[in-house]
């Protein structure tokens, strides 16, 4: 035994028993003697196909998709790696270059990305959506603007029964008031004459002499065009409440017509009540005021056809609405102030 000059003790080597060394020369000359026979390449070969057996095997088939598909290993190992900080560091580096601008700038300015947004754009669901979305703002506008005037048909019916000291409604009403009806009225003549005024204008395109040139319309044409045009509204009210019991407006505003508790009208009321309506506006339209000093709300038309302006109580709440009314009890049960919402 020495030391050597890093100070580690330099131990002889380990002298082998005289066994070990026999058999350590037996299994040198067996492994020469294998390969001069070619038995080892027989026994890799054998172990090969015997692997190869073993994994085409049912029962290793059987433990690979228990493991696999019963057990969630590959889901379990792909939740685990895009979950893991690394893999997010590394896609927020990735995306966070130029190499990836630019691959992204040459996908939009492509003609694909386009096509893919036409084709978007196109698909029903899309348009279902929108429509849906454009429908229930609507309806969102419309029932908000009937609360609205409903309170100012309580407002107004109540000073004026105090005016004339006369008792009001006993109890609520589901009639029509008159402010109601009048903003419902003005929402159909301003579509009618939107209307009318395309229709005349696409006239005078076509044929000059209609709207008489140059020289203007003479009075005799200005009258005739002035009843044409009240034929053609008075035909569309009455194909309205004939038809659905019910004009735009006063489909914007949940009302409709009932004649004798029935939402038919049919086409002789509907002319019938047409034709009267000229009869309550001749008498400085009281005919119509009647309408603030009946129980009913009904005016002289009204009872000439037998027929009311009614809401639509049955009509499904718009999610406007919805939403509010979940709210305002929700505060109830909680015993806070709800916020201010328009009118009663």
């Amino acid at each position: 035994m020495s030391v050597d000059g890093s100070g580690e003790v330099e131990r002889p080597p380990r002298s082998r028993s005289p066994a070990a060394r026999v058999l350590g020369a037996g299994a040198r000359g067996a492994g020469r003697l294998a390969g001069a026979t070619g038995v080892d390449r027989a026994i890799e070969e054998a172990a090969e196909e015997a692997i190869v057996r073993a994994l085409r095997s049912p029962a290793v088939e059987r433990a690979i998709v228990r493991v696999i598909v019963e057990q969630n290993a590959v889901q379990s190992a792909l939740e685990q790696a895009l979950t893991s900080d690394e893999v997010a560091t590394a896609i927020v580096r990735a995306l966070d270059t130029e190499v990836a601008d630019r691959v992204w700038a040459e996908i939009l300015a492509g003609p694909k990305a386009q096509m893919l947004v036409e084709r978007v754009a196109q698909a029903p669901e899309v348009r279902a959506a929108i429509a849906q979305q454009g429908m229930g703002l609507v309806t969102d506008v419309g029932r908000r603007l009937t609360s609205i005037t409903e309170a100012i048909d309580d407002a107004v019916e109540e000073l004026i029964h105090r005016i004339l000291s006369k008792s009001g409604h006993d109890s609520e009403t589901n009639q029509v008031g008159l402010f109601t009806r009048a903003v419902a009225g003005v929402m159909d003549l301003a579509l009618l004459g939107v209307a009318l005024s395309f229709g005349f204008g696409q006239l005078a395109s076509l044929i000059p002499a209609a709207t008489g040139g140059d020289a203007g319309l003479p009075l005799l044409g200005a009258l005739g065009y002035g009843v044409l045009a009240v034929v053609i509204g008075g035909s569309v009210f009455a194909a309205f409440w004939a038809l659905v019991g019910q004009t735009p407006g006063m489909r914007l505003l949940s009302i409709h017509l009932e004649h004798n508790g029935s939402r038919e009208i049919g086409l002789r009321c509907a002319l019938k009540r047409l034709f009267a309506i000229p009869l309550a506006l001749l008498p400085v339209g009281l005919g119509f005021l009647a309408i603030l000093l009946s129980s009913t709300r009904r005016g002289w038309h009204d009872h000439l056809a037998r027929t009311m302006v009614v809401y639509d109580e049955g009509a499904k709440a718009s999610p406007f609405l919805r939403q509010l009314d979940s709210t305002d009890s929700s505060q109830e049960g909680t015993g806070a102030t709800p916020p201010f919402s328009g009118f009663p």
